[in-house]
């Protein structure tokens, strides 16, 4: 039973998640937020690429999250 559980553990920790994202931008004018999906992507490589689309340009903010 150890050794299953010991095998199960392994796969998992080799195995990267890889799936589709969804990265919603909300801008300091107001409005809708717009999303874009990143596909096949850990999550942490997902929120790095989400998170590449903050700025701010003369007064105006734009913050990413991953969702």
């Amino acid at each position: 039973m150890k050794k299953i559980m010991i095998l199960c553990v392994g796969l998992l920790a080799l195995a990267s998640c890889k799936k589709d994202w969804t990265c919603q931008c909300t801008s300091s004018l107001g409005g809708a937020p717009s999303s874009t999906t990143i596909t096949d992507q850990t999550r942490a490589d997902a929120k790095v690429t989400c998170d590449e689309g903050d700025g701010s340009a003369l007064g105006i903010t734009v913050d990413c999250e991953l969702q």
